[in-house]
């Protein structure tokens, strides 16, 4: 698939290894298919692109093929202010055009970069939202540990019953419901500026989360984690030579220096067997070195950090994934546009 322009997000409809919905930075939302290498516009939304703005993130309903639903992450402007906005959708039959039906939540951003973007249902069928800190550099706001704070958070809300006057409801077993530090929405904090995020068939999360200055990290996220930022930068102290504690934070289950690269974008567990030595594997890559690599994610999180199998290197900027109906993975390229399959070599 080629034409893109600055690709943010892609999704496989539901059964299908042909066609879904791909996102562009700019606000184009296009039917893709890519089976004859094609795309057309669906729609264009009115988003901010300075630095890390734009559409975002997309997630199709869990029932997405009797409902159409689906959800979209953008950065919008809001009078003074620049926002996060959740919206929902519903899809046409024939998937060449959607209708706007409300907005789920907006939340105010203070700098332009650190959106982070995604957004997933999880196995539970609850609508998972991954925010950064809000930017700028080293948390200057202190949002990583603020739990009082929509931003540097991991939110878990139910879209099915939504709350009258608002677009979304509590689930009564969300880790912070009784406890006055901490938002009701919030499932984990700590996160600096998580790019992407997936399932794993077991249904944990496993997170993708950007560094500052010095390492990239994969975290296993569950209800009530703290992550650490900006305490700690993966395992280590923040900022560097500094004392800080430990517990109760969440270290990652891998991480890789800035000489390898320095902007970490996560994937998915490949569960096709077309390429055995990574099946059951997860697969992320590296925005900026262009490095792709696969993991094997442990049962046990609190051990030693697991080891990388290298997939190789190329001259591209992968800024996201997307796995198909039959566990095969793609990435696209932000640079030329592009998006590749993940194939025996």
């Amino acid at each position: 698939l080629q034409g893109l322009k600055e690709p943010t997000d892609l999704t496989f409809f539901p059964g299908s290894s042909t066609s879904g919905f791909a996102l562009e930075k700019g606000g184009r939302l296009s039917l893709f298919n890519s089976q004859d290498a094609t795309h057309t516009t669906v729609a264009q939304l009115d988003v901010l692109t300075k630095s890390e703005q734009g559409l975002l993130g997309i997630a199709l309903h869990p029932r997405f093929s009797d409902n159409g639903k689906l959800y979209l992450h953008a950065s919008v402007r809001n009078g003074d202010d620049d926002i996060s906005e959740i919206t929902v959708w519903t899809a046409a039959d024939d998937r060449t055009s959607i209708q706007r039906d409300g907005t789920v939540l907006t939340v105010s951003q203070p700098y332009a970069n650190h959106n982070a973007g995604q957004l997933a249902f999880g196995p539970d069928g609850m609508l998972y939202i991954g925010f950064g800190d809000g930017g700028w550099r080293n948390d200057p706001h202190d949002h990583g540990q603020n739990g009082r704070t929509i931003l540097g958070s991991m939110l878990r809300i139910d879209v099915d019953n939504p709350d009258n006057g608002r677009g979304y409801s509590i689930p009564a077993d969300n880790p912070w419901v009784d406890d006055d530090s901490v938002i009701d929405e919030a499932w984990a904090i700590g996160l600096r500026n998580p790019w992407k995020f997936s399932f794993t068939p077991d249904g944990r999360m496993v997170l993708a989360d950007v560094g500052q200055n010095a390492f990239e990290e994969v975290n296993i996220v569950t209800s009530g984690d703290n992550l650490g930022w900006n305490i700690r930068e993966a395992r280590h102290c923040f900022p560097p030579k500094s004392t800080c504690r430990k517990g109760p934070l969440i270290d990652p289950v891998f991480e890789y220096p800035h000489a390898m690269g320095s902007s970490i974008t996560g994937g998915f567990i490949h569960t096709s067997d077309a390429i055995p030595q990574i099946t059951g594997a997860y697969v992320f890559g590296d925005f900026v070195s262009g490095r792709l690599w696969a993991i094997t994610i442990p049962q046990n999180r609190a051990g030693e950090l697991v080891q990388a199998k290298s997939l190789g290197q190329w001259p591209f900027l992968p800024s996201t994934f997307a796995r198909d109906a039959h566990g095969r993975l793609y990435v696209a390229d932000y640079g030329r546009g592009s998006v590749y399959r993940l194939d025996p070599s």
